[in-house]
């Protein structure tokens, strides 16, 4: 499907301005990153609530549960730890009792644990590079992914969820994402067991984005949401490293 100049141009400007809030966010680190990533936290809930068939007052119960988890992983409070991940749980459950919806539920965790994932990657020693690292090979994998699956073509990886995918463009992304991440080695000094597991990294990253897909076509939507003009809802933007984050976080903390 081709795209219109005006929708391209759109398209472009927020990416943009999304990049260098990210970029912002992770440079400034501290409260200013746990402030965004909770953020998009709660509107990715939103997002998962509307794609479950939750109404408006199941919507806002799901956000209020899960901002007592994320509150605790502020810098200034407990931080990412134990009991934000105790918090997470009850959250989850809280809001399966209340509102007999286990699918709404499953979001709590679903939108908790990367941002969990993502705070405690940054409040590390070296915390610029490797949350970079995990943002960042997403990003090089659905850019590998994009380029050779419009180069190449060919088989299509799953039409049933998502009927542009191909193998091509799978493994396209994978090797983006450890070319990316090897370079990041050489010229950073990223530890390399993270560069050996960013392969799979990137094959969880694509499997994120399939899930979303298939939530969607459950849904019988499109996008997750409309805030991003030209680029849906932020889940849309996301899932890949909904997927990485938190594999990523026990790497590290293994790696340590």
């Amino acid at each position: 499907m081709k795209i219109g100049g005006s929708e391209l141009a759109t398209r472009l400007v927020v990416a943009f301005i999304l990049i260098g809030l990210a970029f912002a966010a992770l440079f400034l680190g501290g409260s200013v990153f746990w402030l965004v990533v909770v953020a998009a936290g709660l509107l990715m809930m939103g997002e998962w609530a509307g794609l479950t068939g939750a109404g408006p007052a199941e919507r806002r119960l799901s956000q209020y549960a899960l901002s007592v988890p994320l509150a605790a992983m502020s810098p200034l409070a407990a931080g990412p730890g134990f009991l934000a991940l105790g918090l997470l749980a009850g959250a989850c459950v809280f809001v399966g009792a209340t509102t007999r919806r286990p699918r709404l539920a499953w979001g709590v965790l679903y939108v908790g644990l990367p941002v969990l994932a993502l705070v405690l990657l940054r409040e590390r020693e070296n915390g610029l590079l490797i949350t970079f690292w995990a943002m960042a090979l997403v990003w090089a994998c659905d850019s590998g992914a994009y380029f050779a699956g419009r180069a190449i073509g060919g088989p299509k990886l799953a039409p049933a969820i998502s009927p542009n995918k191909t193998w091509a463009g799978f493994l396209g992304g994978v090797a983006a994402a450890g070319l990316f991440a090897w370079a990041l080695v050489l010229l950073f000094g990223l530890p390399v067991l993270l560069a050996l597991a960013t392969p799979l990294l990137a094959v969880l990253a694509q499997a994120g984005d399939l899930y979303e897909s298939h939530l969607k076509r459950v849904a019988g939507v499109k996008d997750s949401g409309n805030l991003l003009p030209g680029h849906g809802g932020v889940m849309d933007r996301l899932d890949g490293l909904v997927a990485v984050a938190p594999v990523a976080a026990l790497l590290v903390l293994v790696a340590e």
